[in-house]
């Protein structure tokens, strides 16, 4: 962990990725959005 904060996009993902474990639909577009932030990630903590 950076100790940084997570950007919006990173919480949106993480809301989506909740709201598909607990009904168990949309899994495959919160995975989607969950990969984009995380790559959306990486440049802003230098890896």
């Amino acid at each position: 962990m950076s100790g940084e904060l997570p950007s919006a996009k990173q919480k949106a993902a993480a809301k989506a990725q909740s709201i598909a474990d607990r009904s168990g639909q949309g899994k495959q577009k919160a995975s989607q959005l969950q990969s984009e932030a995380d790559h959306a990630a990486y440049p802003k903590h230098g890896l």
